[in-house]
């Protein structure tokens, strides 16, 4: 029988030097350069580990563009353990992070990946086109609202 790979998620603490030296490691191995490494002081951070090695990591912050909402700021996963749903359950556990501090929106943007992308829609995000796009001219910016309709009163989407 062959043996599955299993993964835990811990929430860590981003000022934390060892986690901190960690996230940035995996950063480094999954963004290649192609982003900067963000403040680990600032908003949730989570590891997923295969047995005591951490193989991807993700973070939220609280929104500067969107009010009550959380930003996914990074995702990030090795390539040797891309396609075990790692993204959509770091995703998933961004999101109960963001009902706990009361947030009752999601937000992030994706350029020039296609599996992210289409990670985003299989999470339940759809596009949409902020007031005050804050990136490139080719980004894709993804929403989802969270927790019952009752939390959305008050935050009209054509007001984010």
């Amino acid at each position: 029988m062959a043996k599955v790979a299993l993964y835990r998620i811990r929430e860590v603490d981003g000022q934390d030097d060892e986690i901190s030296d960690a996230l940035a490691d995996l950063h480094r191995l999954t963004f290649f350069g192609g982003a900067p490494i963000p403040r680990f002081d600032w908003g949730y951070w989570w590891l997923a580990y295969r047995e005591a090695t951490p193989v991807a990591f993700a973070g939220v912050v609280p929104s500067t563009h969107v009010r009550s909402a959380g930003y996914i700021c990074r995702v990030g996963v090795l390539k040797p353990h891309c396609g075990r749903s790692l993204q959509l359950r770091l995703m998933r556990t961004m999101e109960l992070r963001a009902l706990r501090n009361g947030w009752n929106c999601m937000v992030s943007d994706t350029t020039q990946n296609i599996a992210s992308a289409n990670n985003f829609i299989r999470a339940g995000y759809r596009l949409y086109q902020p007031r005050y796009p804050w990136a490139y001219q080719d980004t894709l910016y993804w929403r989802k609202f969270i927790g019952s309709a009752s939390s959305l009163h008050g935050t009209h989407p054509k007001r984010l």
